[in-house]
């Protein structure tokens, strides 16, 4: 029997693909527990118009994350830190701080869970970071710690 999947199932399929499964399968538990609808003709036609819909908000959604790697890129982002005499940064950058600092100096409000600082910040200088956007799309960008 062919079912679509409403939800991920684990060693099945993801949402929105078709599948096909043993009949009890389908009628005793997928289809009951809201997982998967009976795949008929006009079920099918709903898929595909909903798989059109998704390629293109898909497409607009990289075109618009390809401007902000582009603007990511242009020039280091500057963060500023209070320091000891000695260029030491009382703390240490995080990624919320750097998070602020993007929104702040490019427009673009970028959740912290997405930043991975590669270095450990501890003194004024230029680090790296990466932004991992999802779909395979990750940028490194650079930053700089200023005393303030």
């Amino acid at each position: 029997m062919q079912v679509i999947l409403i939800k991920d199932v684990d060693h099945l399929g993801g949402k929105n693909e078709l599948v096909t499964v043993k009949n009890g399968y389908a009628r005793n538990y997928l289809i009951p527990q809201k997982f998967a609808i009976e795949a008929s003709s006009s079920n099918v036609k709903q898929l595909a118009e909903r798989q059109k819909v998704q390629a293109k908000n898909d497409a607009a959604l990289l075109a618009k994350i390809n401007d902000v790697i582009a603007v990511l890129k242009g020039e280091s982002v500057k963060i500023g830190a209070k320091t000891g005499t000695s260029g030491k940064i009382f703390g240490s950058v995080t990624t919320l701080q750097l998070s602020r600092a993007i929104q702040a100096q490019k427009g673009f409000d970028i959740d912290r869970k997405k930043i991975t600082i590669l270095d450990d910040v501890k003194e004024l200088g230029t680090y790296k970071a990466n932004i991992d956007f999802g779909n395979g799309k990750t940028v490194e960008i650079d930053f700089e710690v200023i005393g303030e």
